[in-house]
């Protein structure tokens, strides 16, 4: 589905990502793991376009390495970026609608299907974005993405920051994405709920891979949790 190969990135001057490589398969969640400065954030950014990129990133088969953002969305990948971006002077309905895909006549997600997974976003429905709380939005950004009805979502930090209440409510979200066999790409700081959660781990340091395995061979290296995870 999702192939990266040989992927380095820049901003500017500065080399980031140094020769990522892995895959994420049909109905598959992999996390995406490590340390602050490791390159999790690039390696999303560098996948929908968004900063400058050289290497191998196949979406089926198809190389999509330099194609502007637009298309790479267009393509069925969603992106959830850890600004959230929300249109604040929009009401939660109205941001909502700017994320349906107009190629599509009927996908696997309806109005009713976000509010279910919120309940919070049906009651402020009419409301301006820009007086949610911090959770609210995050909520909002994420049924915005699921409103295109893409293939994969890419989802960086969901849980950052918010209460724990709302970080269950995440979870969920993700066990529904899950459920409707979307492929996720999880940048998450959580390690609870990314092993509980993900089919696979990536561990990332210094810009690379580092580690490529399941939850439960990363609970059974301490080497690579001590090395590239635990801070302190």
């Amino acid at each position: 589905m999702l192939e990266i190969d040989n992927l380095h990135a820049f901003y500017g001057k500065s080399h980031v990502l140094h020769g990522v490589h892995f895959r994420v398969q049909d109905g598959e969640i992999v996390a995406l793991l490590g340390r602050n400065g490791s390159g999790r954030s690039t390696t999303a950014k560098a996948i929908m376009g968004l900063v400058d990129a050289e290497g191998d990133i196949r979406w089926r088969g198809e190389r999509i390495t330099g194609r502007k953002p637009y298309e790479i969305a267009h393509r069925g990948i969603g992106y959830v970026p850890e600004s959230r971006d929300i249109f604040p002077k929009l009401t939660v309905h109205q941001n909502l609608m700017l994320g349906l895909k107009r190629t599509r006549q009927t996908g696997r997600w309806s109005f009713d299907d976000m509010y279910a997974l919120f309940p919070r976003l049906k009651e402020r429905q009419h409301t301006e974005a820009g007086v949610l709380s911090g959770g609210e939005q995050q909520m909002l950004t994420l049924c915005r993405s699921l409103m295109g009805d893409p293939d994969l979502i890419i989802i960086d930090e969901p849980t950052e920051g918010l209460a724990p209440k709302i970080v269950e409510q995440v979870a969920q979200y993700l066990r529904a994405l899950k459920a409707k066999g979307i492929s996720v790409l999880l940048i998450e700081q959580k390690l609870t709920i990314a092993l509980e959660i993900s089919d696979r781990v990536l561990v990332m340091g210094h810009g690379s891979i580092v580690f490529d395995g399941t939850p439960a061979e990363l609970k059974a290296n301490p080497y690579v949790r001590r090395e590239w995870l635990e801070v302190g």
